[in-house]
């Protein structure tokens, strides 16, 4: 049996990946601000941390806010790994972080480069954006009467449970250091989601796409987050809608 350590095992990726690990009888904890009894704020470290982190085998770091932060976080993990000896840490970054300049793209990459260089066996792991996230998006749209896409973007999202199912066999698997990128199963433009999205959920609304500027959209346009040579994915965003309370969300 394994002890792992996930990081973020609350949320939407960690929370699958912790089922997956205990299901093949392995020892999971889970980290988070409110998971007892390993409740710590990554921002923060200390002695908490260091009790969550000792004897751990493995730790899957799935922690992350878009509202900033990961570096810091990240840089009390590695510290309290190194010091545990934890021999694997594996993490799970996004496929364009070193293309499309997105602050919170341009954060995952930093952290990327922390895990290559502490010293620790690892292993990164880096997928295009869950269907969650373009669903997300989308309901923010539809709130509008018009929904408003930026012109010209496409994505591949991606079903976060098989992204779970690839990181807990990555994390019983020894450091493989920048493994193969995964991706959806197809590259959509951003008016064929929201068409989807609006025939599940039976909503009516017109689509305006709507040009903006900056090197992050001129990278997203170029399709820096997309990953059509590795287009794994098996799940579509049709079946994604259709399991989440009929197309209704």
């Amino acid at each position: 049996m394994t002890t792992i350590l996930v990081t973020g095992g609350t949320g939407t990726l960690g929370r699958p990946v912790t089922e997956r690990l205990r299901a093949e009888g392995h020892d999971v904890r889970v980290l988070s601000r409110h998971a007892q009894p390993y409740a710590v704020d990554l921002r923060e470290g200390g002695a908490g941390l260091d009790a969550a982190v000792a004897g751990a085998d493995v730790i899957v770091h799935c922690a992350t806010s878009p509202r900033g932060g990961d570096e810091r976080a990240s840089g009390h993990l590695v510290e309290a790994a190194r010091r545990a000896r934890v021999p694997h840490l594996v993490y799970i970054s996004i496929v364009g972080v070193d293309r499309v300049p997105l602050g919170y793209y341009r954060s995952k990459l930093a952290v990327e480069k922390l895990v290559e260089e502490s010293g620790i066996g690892w292993t990164v792991l880096r997928t295009t954006q869950f269907h969650d996230l373009v669903a997300r998006i989308l309901d923010a749209s539809a709130k509008l009467p018009v929904m408003l896409l930026p012109r010209g973007v496409s994505d591949q999202p991606i079903e976060v449970t098989e992204v779970a199912d690839r990181l807990a066999e990555l994390a019983l698997a020894p450091p493989a250091g920048r493994v193969d990128d995964m991706g959806g199963p197809e590259v959509r433009t951003l008016p064929e989601l929201a068409r989807a999205y609006l025939r599940a959920t039976g909503k009516r609304r017109p689509l305006l796409p709507v040009p903006l500027a900056g090197k992050a959209y001129r990278g997203m346009r170029e399709g820096g987050h997309l990953t059509p040579r590795q287009a794994v994915g098996k799940g579509t965003f049709e079946e994604f809608l259709a399991v989440q309370r009929g197309g209704r969300r």
